[in-house]
């Protein structure tokens, strides 16, 4: 295979990105991106490969969760606060079930850029380019608006770098204090609703009281008080991401500077594209959608491209599939897997194949179908003897009307009343605890079974 470099992507079809007008202004942009500092730093990114290498041996567990498509008119403290709060404590809820660490990704920092199923849309009559994020064009159906604007890549930087400035503060200052983390859940297991969570709730107090009791608490023990976050985001639009690699000089390979971990999406996978290729070359941990068109072909082709030395921890495979079709398709993907030899990290994205049009015409997914996937996901794996590796959510921390359901019975006629993403709905705080808790419910059985087999 030809030799890498950040621009090699350019000399590949690509796919799902803008065509900008204005040449120059586009190149000032990347020049000036450029010359900025990185987001991220290297051996951030090869901790994280670490820990993901762990998820896929069962030694540890990934929590991915965060915005659809980040906004800059959304962006604030606050949102921020709830989202990594709420992550905080499914990831507590989590590690409880599953007894092995949580890996904390937030699909925050970089997640602005959106692909879409066409590349116009109609509104009453009028045919204007689709809205891609907020990093290439405008949400307002105006002619102006839709038209990319290269400068948006700068405001997208901007936000990106205060957002991690934030993250690092809560996870290191205090904020992150297990014992915190706990008394918000709390809260949740008091509705008769949630009675059926509570006494998981119970068995984690008491583990914090014989770990007080003992002498082990936030002010004698750091890690009680202190917790690594990373971010993640689809690696979209490819001026952006190759404006921000750098080299490590560490140890000589290149680092995509965005975010700590890069996707490719279900639509922009192709084996010989530009955002493959792209991907094929960074020293990042990378995740890669896999959808109910994914053949075992491919798959293995692309496995070979993006992680060629078979590292652990450099390759996550996200399955997204929709609730009733993962027995059809996962057990094909982890036959080719096992064909290869390949060391993969598999996780559960439940989201994106779960979307319907409600009966009141909002977008929505029903927090049934999205537990179904979860549920089947982990029973697939259990037949096959691999591992499940994580989940992938998109939630907020926010009580917003998105997906109906749950313990708190969103339903369609509620949908209007805080309906506020850009593009697809999200798990509100609620949504997302409660998954916790049944996704650990799963954690805990797996790990009785295996301690079992184990005897």
């Amino acid at each position: 295979m030809a030799e890498w470099q950040k621009s090699t992507w350019r000399t590949k079809p690509r796919v799902q990105m803008p065509d900008y007008l204005d040449a120059a202004a586009l190149a000032d942009v990347e020049a000036r991106l450029s010359a900025y500092p990185p987001l991220v730093f290297a051996g951030e990114a090869r901790k994280l490969k670490r820990a993901l290498g762990a998820a896929s041996r069962g030694e540890a567990f990934l929590l991915q969760g965060g915005d659809c498509a980040e906004a800059f008119d959304q962006f604030s403290a606050d949102a921020i606060r709830d989202t990594f709060k709420v992550m905080l404590q499914m990831a507590m809820v989590l590690t409880y079930g599953a007894k092995v660490p949580v890996v904390k990704v937030g699909r925050m920092a970089g997640q602005f850029a959106k692909p879409r199923s066409a590349p116009m849309e109609t509104v009453g009559g009028t045919e204007l380019p689709s809205y891609r994020g907020d990093i290439i064009n405008e949400l307002a159906f105006t002619e102006a608006g839709r038209i990319p604007d290269p400068t948006k890549m700068l405001q997208a930087y901007t936000q990106s770098a205060a957002t991690l400035n934030l993250l690092r503060a809560f996870s290191k200052g205090g904020y992150a204090d297990m014992t915190k983390v706990h008394n918000w859940t709390l809260g949740f297991t008091e509705g008769e609703k949630a009675a059926r969570y509570r006494e998981m709730a119970e068995r984690i107090s008491d583990a914090l009281d014989f770990m007080r009791a003992a002498g082990v608490n936030s002010e004698s023990t750091e890690a009680l008080q202190t917790v690594d976050f990373y971010t993640s985001h689809e690696s979209l639009l490819l001026e952006y991401e190759e404006a921000l690699t750098r080299l490590d000089s560490t140890s000589g390979n290149w680092l995509a500077g965005s975010g700590h971990m890069i996707w490719i999406g279900d639509r922009t996978r192709q084996p010989d594209g530009a955002h493959v290729e792209f991907a094929r070359g960074v020293l990042n941990p990378v995740g890669l959608k896999c959808g109910p068109t994914t053949t075992a072909e491919d798959l293995k082709v692309l496995m070979s491209r993006l992680n060629p030395a078979n590292e652990p921890g450099k390759l996550t495979l996200i399955a997204r599939f929709g609730a009733g079709n993962v027995g059809e398709h996962l057990p094909r993907l982890i036959r080719a897997v096992r064909e290869e030899g390949a060391s993969v990290t598999w996780v559960c994205d439940p989201m994106h194949g779960n979307t319907v049009k409600s009966a009141s015409g909002y977008k929505t997914r029903p927090f049934d179908a999205v537990l179904r996937e979860v549920r089947d996901f982990f029973g697939v794996h259990k037949a096959e003897g691999t591992i499940p590796g994580g989940v992938h959510f998109e939630m907020t921390g926010q009580d917003v009307t998105e997906c109906t359901g749950g313990v708190h019975a969103v339903k369609d006629e509620d949908l209007s009343h805080r309906y506020h993403t850009a593009c697809d709905p999200r798990l509100n705080a609620s949504q997302s605890l409660e998954l916790a808790f049944l996704v650990a419910e799963e954690l805990s059985a797996l790990r009785v079974e295996r301690h079992a087999e184990a005897v």
